[in-house]
């Protein structure tokens, strides 16, 4: 495995927001954390990254204590995607090389431009690169931190909301493209979301989040209208949309998943 997480806690001015929080994560894996606002996802993300300090637990990452790993090493290691994006009077193409800042030594090699050229091409943002991102919109914004996060060729991505400023294309084109990296590169990803159909459409695994504990966690089969309705507190129906399993609030839209 590629990250394991074992009674993780951690405090905010002494109020307790993760407990016992434990589950690991393989190579060539999206793990999607879902849960209503304020239940500690994003706390969570930035524990793995030790942006924030746990109170207790273990974090390994391939088998290394992250408590004892420097922040340089962490950087080679995990690439995180904040929700909000900060901005300076840079171009698109300079953001995102600054991901390639843990691997350079003395200066910028040939291999660290070609890494940032292959995300741009792949993102499909080459008309973005002379732009300066505090010009972007917050959707080109995302996608400039997404590429920062993958030229650092993580072994574990950590994104917290990553279509949350993306139109309905641009998730699908995105995700898709993050899956896609994932498996290639035998790689792991752990995502915050709110939006369970994306979640269900591209996680292998899913973790929700209620109180700031695992309420529940494993496969596609842990997806369940009682555990939702239980952690969101309103009913669903889950069913079959043109071949895609979806999740639909419960009422008139039930007659949706029966057309």
């Amino acid at each position: 495995m590629i990250l394991s997480v074992d009674e993780l806690r951690f405090l905010y001015r002494n109020h307790e927001v993760l407990a016992d929080i434990a589950f690991s994560i393989n190579e060539g894996e999206i793990v999607a954390i879902l849960g209503p606002n304020g239940v500690g996802k994003t706390t969570l993300l930035k524990c793995l990254n030790r942006i924030l300090t746990p109170e207790g637990g273990a974090i390994l990452l391939e088998g290394d204590d992250l408590s004892r790993l420097g922040m340089m090493e962490i950087a080679r290691k995990v690439g995180y995607v904040p929700q909000r994006v900060e901005t300076g009077r840079l171009t698109a193409f300079d953001a995102v090389l600054l991901g390639r800042r843990p691997h350079i030594g003395w200066d910028v090699t040939e291999k660290d431009l070609k890494v940032v050229d292959a995300v741009f091409r792949r993102l499909q943002m080459d008309h973005l690169r002379l732009s300066y991102i505090d010009e972007m919109s917050g959707g080109e914004l995302q996608k400039i931190a997404i590429a920062r996060a993958i030229v650092q060729e993580p072994k574990v991505l950590l994104l917290d909301e990553p279509t949350s400023n993306l139109d309905l294309k641009n998730q699908v084109n995105i995700l898709s493209i993050i899956a896609q990296i994932v498996r290639e590169h035998h790689i792991a990803a752990v995502m915050t979301m709110h939006d369970l159909n994306q979640a269900l459409r591209f996680a292998d695994r899913f973790i929700f989040l209620k109180g700031g504990r695992v309420f529940s966690h494993g496969g596609h089969d842990v997806i369940s209208p009682g555990v939702i309705e239980e952690v969101y507190g309103l009913p669903v129906v889950i069913g079959e949309l043109g071949g895609v399993r979806c999740v639909v609030p419960a009422g008139e839209a039930c007659g949706l998943l029966n057309d």
